[in-house]
């Protein structure tokens, strides 16, 4: 390789004019094919990775969530149905088993399209071992129900260790497939929106090797334009400037798809999962009839996440400090007026809980907290409003996203195609253009 190499050799393969032309022909090609190649790569790279956050990322993210949500919901419901017994509506029984029948379905969808790897086992055994709880829930659920009808005090007994199966296990785990899907959609955004700087710089280092060769075939020649050259100079500087605009502008949907639509459904999700979690407490609380205080401490923490803390020896709320103003800051303007509307029922609701606390009469308590689907004094209706108004905003929300995140994968593929094409459209130009002035010295 070394003699292959030598100064001797190299000065006789290039000691002509007609062998320095085919050492530039050779060298101005593989640099352009090489632009061309790395450019498609990259590019080909984040054009995956920009539709596995549509495809799987947000998806997998938002089935998570609701996972999580369906699971407090269920809890949140099967103590309302208690509480009421043989007065609960047929929607709020169906309400519960649509919960169960939710959260089964997005853990089937999640395990099949979790990926291979570290994180991909942690999710399946996190999915199993729901999947696992999950009819155990409501086994001790059905459980609690019979034995209520029967009108046996272990009813609210087996109610009671059936939320402490979900709270202290079921929850926990769902936290952590939550956690885990939103590092993964979080990692998905950094691949996809990557500069790929590579490409950029070797693009430049070709213009510059083009631009190089035209000059000195100036001072050789005498001649000014050689349109072979012009040509595959004027069509790598086209596919890079293809390349900054297509990636700037991939980099703006994506960030506007993370900012109007992945990042507040973030922040709204965990506000929908805090008011489940307070609605629970708060119905638990009349389950055990004072018999714990640690259902009126979790309806104090949740709230306080949701909507701010109560100073001492004030009913007023801190407001602007919790979950929902976050979600409101960070809304879309579709999304904002549902935020605003369910912040208000969170007033009404926080209002009743108090009325309720402050009296002694458990059948006057039971009335505010439960009363009927569709009164307007009980904190059953306002927590329902509260809910329906955040469910829109996500509609909402989740609609940003596909807006602007759809499409960034195929623009993003047209681009890679694209420059492959015009860096092959630039060789062709260096062979011509070159090529024709080999031509004259034969």
């Amino acid at each position: 390789m070394g003699r292959l190499l030598s100064p001797d050799r190299l000065r006789r393969l290039t000691g002509t004019a007609p062998a320095r032309l085919r050492a530039a022909i050779t060298v101005l090609t593989v640099l352009v094919l090489a632009f061309g190649a790395l450019t498609a790569w990259q590019v080909s790279t984040r054009a995956r990775a920009a539709g596995q956050v549509v495809t799987h990322g947000q998806p997998l993210s938002q089935d998570a969530a609701e996972v999580y949500r369906s699971l407090a919901d269920a809890d949140t419901t099967a103590a309302a149905v208690f509480l009421l017994a043989s007065e609960a509506p047929p929607e709020l029984r169906a309400r519960y088993e649509t919960d169960l029948a939710t959260a089964a379905e997005r853990l089937a969808r999640a395990a099949a399209r979790t990926g291979v790897g570290a994180d991909g086992a942690r999710t399946q055994q996190w999915v199993a071992e729901l999947n696992r709880q999950l009819p155990v829930y409501a086994g001790l659920v059905e459980t609690a129900r019979a034995n209520d009808r029967q009108g046996l005090p272990l009813g609210g007994a087996y109610l009671r260790y059936a939320s402490k199966q979900m709270q202290t296990e079921m929850l926990p785990v769902a936290q952590k497939l939550v956690e885990a899907e939103n590092q993964a959609l979080d990692a998905g955004y950094d691949d996809a929106r990557a500069v790929p700087w590579a490409a950029v710089v070797l693009g430049l280092l070709v213009l510059a090797a083009l631009a190089w060769c035209q000059v000195l075939l100036l001072r050789r020649t005498n001649r000014v334009f050689n349109p072979g050259m012009l040509a595959a100079t004027a069509a790598v500087l086209a596919g890079l400037a293809w390349l900054a605009v297509g990636t700037v502008s991939a980099r703006s949907d994506l960030g506007d798809s993370r900012t109007y639509g992945a990042a507040p459904l973030r922040v709204l999700n965990q506000a929908r999962i805090e008011a489940l979690q307070a609605r629970a407490a708060e119905n638990l609380d009349l389950v055990s009839r004072g018999g714990s205080d640690s259902y009126d401490k979790n309806w104090t923490r949740y709230t306080a996440a949701l909507a701010g803390p109560v100073p001492d020896g004030k009913l007023q709320r801190t407001t602007g400090t919790g979950t929902l103003a976050r979600a409101l800051q960070g809304a879309p303007r579709a999304a904002a007026a549902g935020i605003t509307e369910a912040a208000h029922q969170f007033g009404l609701w926080d209002a009743l809980h108090q009325k309720s606390e402050n009296g002694d009469d458990y059948t006057a308590s039971l009335r505010i907290v439960i009363g009927s689907s569709s009164g307007a004094d009980s904190s059953a209706a306002a927590f329902a409003q509260l809910d329906q108004q955040l469910g829109l905003a996500a509609v909402d929300e989740q609609r940003a996203f596909d807006e602007k995140a759809r499409g960034v994968d195929g623009g993003l593929a047209a681009l890679a195609w694209g420059v492959g094409v015009l860096t092959l459209l630039a060789a062709a130009g260096v062979a011509a253009g070159l090529g024709r002035r080999l031509a004259e010295y034969r």
